[in-house]
């Protein structure tokens, strides 16, 4: 850890040592920059994702901190954050660049399929909003080791799932998050 970032995180923080001032922090939002021009708060140059986080206890936010510094925090809480948000951008250009998106580990995670299901993304119109089966199937199909054992059903059904909840979703919630 640099000492840089020890510094700024202590001394917006409640507590007084790293250990206990780390504890006190949420990832509050990111943007992805992609041409690299900002610098983290630990002076690092040229991060593609600009984290805000926020202090739990007195409201401070620091602005931007990338993923790396963000780890150095030891919390596993904030490293599958950082995991599902960045997963979350990579698939939103992988669907805008129409490549053709399996779902593999490449493209998916449990922890980045099970986000999708606690946001509402499984829950549609055609299912009454009621998105459980649709999350199971897609968690079931996703565990496969066996890709190849996937029927044309069960591949038009995923593609369906991806073109008609996943897509928007993205869409809505990370298109003004990406700067050019």
């Amino acid at each position: 850890m640099s000492y840089t970032l020890a510094q700024v995180v202590i001394h917006a923080s409640v507590a007084n040592d790293w250990f206990n001032a780390v504890q006190e922090w949420e990832i509050y939002d990111c943007i992805e920059d992609n041409l690299c021009e900002s610098s983290c708060i630990c002076g690092k140059e040229h991060i593609k994702y600009l984290y805000t986080i926020r202090n739990r206890q007195n409201g401070n936010a620091l602005h931007p901190i990338g993923s790396t510094c963000i780890k150095k925090f030891g919390r596993i809480d904030l490293n599958d954050e950082i995991s599902v948000i960045e997963g979350l951008f990579y698939l939103l250009h992988a669907i805008r660049n129409h490549e053709f998106i399996e779902l593999n580990a490449k493209y998916f995670s449990r922890k980045l399929i099970t986000y999708l299901y606690n946001e509402g993304v499984f829950d549609n119109d055609y299912n009454n909003y009621d998105g459980v089966a649709d999350y199971e199937f897609f968690l079931k199909m996703f565990n496969k080791r066996d890709k190849d054992t996937i029927s044309y059903k069960q591949r038009s059904k995923i593609r369906a799932i991806i073109v008609n909840s996943i897509r928007p979703y993205l869409e809505e919630q990370l298109a003004n998050k990406i700067k050019q």
